[in-house]
Formats: structure tokens, sequence, C-alpha cells
């Protein structure tokens, strides 16, 4: 009996036989008609499949009932159909439903305190305390006198300290408002109200605000957050990675495959540069794109502002506080910003995953071909029959996730501009979504460039290709018989080259016999797919 399944035995302990599913109480999992097995309450019934870790060794005695059964036999009696889950799992990697919280959270922490919730409130909080302060500061609205310092400090600690215990009180409260925004409202304002100062003016907290004036700003300092301190340097991370590759293997040589077929060579350095080069000008777009923010109000018009006060300029306000924020001043917008940019930011990201996917694939090809060995790691499994194996696992992992990343953000650029009139609610769910595309496609550079670290070329494999595929010369004989004024040179060609493997020897006597100067004749005879590269290497080496 296999040791780790009868310690998972051992904690079982039988009750009486169930009539039905429903008859069962949420502690038990079925194993069999007329058998039922009762874990212990620290081993939630997840599912029918045995993870030894999960298990505590247990010394109380198999039960009679058990024992009479085969213990391979009880636990392929897991009868799926019956299986019941505890509905009160604490959420952790294991628990957790999305693979970007559970089996990857710990490489996307940086993530975590942008996109998650307490994220989201964070950043919603920063932009009510600024609005605030930017009504202190404008002399029109008499009402909200300019604070002290003692008060803007108290208002910079507020933000400061916001902590998680924080966001969970908000939640708390949001649980009677059964609105996010306002339960942040009621917060903040609760928060502040301690103060001698702010205490007289908790009522402009949210002054004229829609929920969204906050959202859409909060939205755009979160992704701004994210693409500037995660997104853009594992990008620039990437595009370095690829640089370092051109520029050792500049030189070189390597068969290309144009439709799968030989074709002239080209050096792998120089491959290395085409997406290298492609990568940073996608990069570059990706930076460009501008962050919009409005807060205008509940239809973009400023109505409820300049009601209460007419003499201020109301969109020179707007757009002095959203500048202020570091982003771009929105000023035609219904309810909401239009997440235009969101789309903008998202198909660039998109186009640089393209392009990153066409990478993994290409080395994952070249690997196969046995033109780069990869770096063994000690412990590491390649295949749990075939011991042999070393899988190309990590752009397997990145492709994987660049699918999944550009799935996401094409829902959400394609969705988030459009809504119905002035404003419809299609875009709230969609928005908690920002950060899941940017998440995947974190993922997958680091999996790229974990991949990259484990590359060893093989030049003796790729050399070996090279010799065998005299025919690519081909192309420079026909283009010099050409210049020469020999009549049908690539007709001649072809009929010596096309379909067939052809040697050195067939095509010097080839090139000895034509009627072009001896220099010429000369400099063909000199060629070898190893020498005819170009200028691949001198543009490797310049990327």
């Amino acid at each position: 009996m296999n040791a780790a399944l009868s310690a998972a035995v051992a904690t079982v302990t039988v009750v009486a036989p169930r009539q039905s599913a429903s008859a069962a109480t949420k502690s038990e999992c079925s194993v069999r008609p007329g058998l039922a097995i009762k874990r212990p309450l620290s081993f939630p019934c997840m599912s029918a499949a045995y993870s030894p870790g999960m298990v505590e060794g247990g010394a109380s005695q198999v039960r009679s009932a058990v024992a009479n059964h085969d213990v391979a036999s009880v636990v392929a009696g897991v009868d799926l159909g019956q299986l019941e889950v505890d509905g009160d799992l604490e959420l952790s990697e294991l628990t957790a439903i999305s693979p970007l919280d559970g089996r990857y959270g710990s490489k996307l922490k940086p993530l975590r305190s942008i996109f998650s919730e307490y994220g989201l409130i964070r950043f919603r909080v920063l932009v009510e305390v600024r609005w605030l302060q930017m009504l202190a500061n404008n002399p029109g609205i008499e009402e909200v006198p300019s604070f002290s310092e003692r008060a803007n400090n108290f208002l910079e600690e507020t933000l400061a300290n916001f902590g998680v215990a924080d966001a969970l009180l908000v939640k708390k409260v949001e649980r009677t408002t059964n609105h996010d925004v306002k339960a942040i409202e009621y917060v903040l304002k609760d928060k502040i109200r301690s103060d001698p100062e702010l205490s007289k003016v908790l009522e402009f907290v949210h002054f004229a605000c829609t929920s969204e004036d906050i959202n859409n700003l909060a939205h755009a300092l979160m992704l701004r957050s994210a693409l500037d301190s995660v997104v853009l340097p594992t990008m620039n991370s990437t595009i370095e990675a690829l640089r370092s590759l051109a520029h050792e293997f500049a030189s070189v040589p390597m068969l290309s495959r144009t439709h799968g077929q030989p074709a002239s060579p080209t050096t792998l350095g120089k491959e290395m540069a085409n997406f290298c080069y492609r990568l940073e000008r996608q990069r570059d777009q990706v930076a460009a794109v501008p962050y919009f923010g409005k807060i205008a109000g509940a239809v973009g018009n400023y109505n409820a502002h300049m009601v209460a006060y007419p003499n201020v300029e109301w969109q020179t306000v707007a757009e002095d506080f959203v500048t202020s924020l570091g982003l771009t001043f929105n000023p035609y917008t219904t309810q909401i910003e239009p997440h235009d940019y969101i789309a903008e930011l998202y198909d660039a990201v998109t186009r640089f995953n393209n392009i990153l996917l066409g990478f993994d694939r290409d080395v994952w090809s070249y690997i196969s071909l046995g033109y780069f060995k990869q770096k063994v790691i000690a412990g590491e499994v390649g295949s749990s029959t075939m011991p042999h194996k070393v899988n190309p696992i990590d752009f397997e992992n990145s492709e994987g996730n660049l699918g999944l990343a550009n799935a996401a953000m094409a829902h959400l650029s394609s969705k988030l501009p459009i809504s119905r009139w002035q404003r419809d609610l299609t875009d709230s769910t969609v928005l908690r979504n920002l950060g899941v595309g940017l998440g995947h496609s974190v993922l997958a550079y680091e999996s790229t460039l974990k991949g990259i670290r484990k590359l060893q070329v093989n030049e003796a494999r790729i050399q070996e290709d090279l010799t065998q595929c005299w025919e690519v010369l081909a192309e420079p004989i026909q283009t010099v018989m050409r210049r020469y004024g020999v009549e049908e040179p690539y007709e001649k060609l072809k009929a010596v080259t096309r379909d067939r493997k052809v040697s050195k020897e067939v095509l010097h006597q080839l090139i000895e016999g034509l009627e072009i100067p001896n220099e010429a004749k000369t400099s063909l005879l000199q060629l070898t797919p190893e020498s005819y590269i170009g200028a691949a290497d001198t543009l490797a080496r310049n990327i």
C-alpha cells in the first residue's frame, strides 16, 4: 500500500450510508454508493484529486468499513457527481479562482496594490482628497477657505496611512450604501472630521462630482502607475535581452526559411535584431498614449457646479485639476470619460504582444531544429514519464499568456468606447478587469526572459544545415548573370537547383561554364552558404 495513500485514508471516518446527495452534510465526500468518508474540518473537500501536501499525518486507525477495501479502489471510486465543496475557503494562492492571484500571484505582487479592489479604493481616495484641496485653493469658493499647513498635513497623512484596514471599512459601509464611491465619501468624511478645519467643510468632500468623475481619474492613475512601474520596465527588459542576443550572435550564419523551406542565409543575431526593432517601436507607441481624465459632473456640462458657483470658471478649474494629477484633460465628455485612450493603450500593448508571440514561436521552432539548446536546471522535470525531456516551457507559457492577455484587452478596447447615450453601466464591471490583460502580459514577458536566459546556441547544428544547402547560392549566381547579360539566368538556375539537393561541385561546374568576367567567376566560386549573409552581421550589430 502506498504510504501517502495510507496516510490519507488514516484521516477518514465512516458515517452512515447516504440515501441521496441531498442528505449529505457539507463535510462529506461520497466515495461510492453506501459508503461516505468524512474528512477532518481542516481538510476542506475541494476536489476528488488527492494531494499528499494537503494531508496532515493522521494517527487514527482505519475504520473497519474502509479497511475492507483496497486503498486504490477507494480512491478510484470517488463519485464526482456527489462531490461537495466547502464554501468557506479563505482566499489564498491555492483557492483563488484566477491564476493571476493563485498560481502566479507571487510573480505579480507589484500589480496587486494597483489593480486590486484595495488599489482602486486607494486611488479613489487620492482623487477625493486632491479635489477637496483644489476647492480650498480657489478663492471663488468662499465656503472652503484655504487650508492651513496643519490641515494639509493631516490630509497627506490620511493618504499616506490609508491601508487595507481602511479599505475593508469602505467595503463594510458599502454593504449598506450598495454604492462603492458613496461608501468612500462617508469613510473619508469620518476620517477627517476630527480635524477642526476639515470638520467645517465635510460636505465639500465629493462636491459636485458624479461617481465617474472620481472613477475615471482613479482608473487613469492606476493604468499610468502600472505602465510606468511594471509593464514598460518589463517590456524594456525584454527588448534589451533581444538586443543582447542580436549583438552576441551577430556573425553566426544561419539558414533562413521562407514558407518553411531553405532560403538565403541570414545570421542568428540579425533575426533577433528584427524582433528587437519591432518591439522597440511598439513599446514607444505604448509609452506615447496619453491618459485622459474629466471632472465635469453628471453629464459633462458642469451643470451643478455653475448653479452653485456661477462666477467660477469651472472648465479651467477642471483642466487645472486633471493636469495636476499628471493626466491629459478631456474637455468633451458625457457622464463618463469615453475610454478611447484605454482602447488605444491596449491595442498598442496587443501589437507588442503579437510581435513577442511571433518571437516565442520562432525560438520554439529553432529549439525544435536543434539550433538552440536549453540549460538544464537541477531538479526540474521536463516530462512526468520521459526523463530525457527538456521542454521549451517558458516560451510556451509566454505564448499562452499572450493569448489570454490579448483576448482580455481586445474585449476592453472594443467595448469601453461604446456607451448608450450619456452613460450606461456596462463599462463598470468591465473596468474592474483593467489589470487582467496587463497581468497576463507581464507574466508572458517574464517567461520569455526566463527562456532567453536558458538558451545556448548550437553552432554545429546550425552549420550542419548550411553545408547541406548549397542550392541557396542559386540566387547570387543568377543575379550576377543578370548583371553581365547572360540570357535567362533565372531559368537556367531553376533547371539545375529546383526541388533537388545541389552539391558544391555542381554549382562550381556551372559557374566555370558561365560567360562572365573572370573576376566575377572568382567571386562566385569563393561564396559558401556560410559567407552568403549580406549585411546581416552589420544590421545585427547596429540595433
